[in-house]
């Protein structure tokens, strides 16, 4: 899946309601603020605190800017 501009301009982390960064590697949403990556399956996102994935500083570094 590809999310594009518009529909990523639209989403937000539940949380911290901050931006969130598509990494097409991993299919998953990234929030950068919270350090956590939201999956994405079948075409949806599943922004839920349950679903997402805690990143470590070392993930954060990796992904692009």
């Amino acid at each position: 899946m590809a999310l594009d501009e518009r529909t990523l301009a639209l989403l937000a982390c539940p949380l911290c309601k901050g931006r969130l960064v598509w990494n097409a590697a991993t299919s998953e949403l990234i929030c950068r603020g919270d350090r956590l990556a939201y999956p994405v399956r079948d075409d949806i996102p599943y922004l839920l605190r349950s679903e997402a994935r805690e990143l470590s500083a070392a993930d954060l570094e990796q992904l692009p800017k």
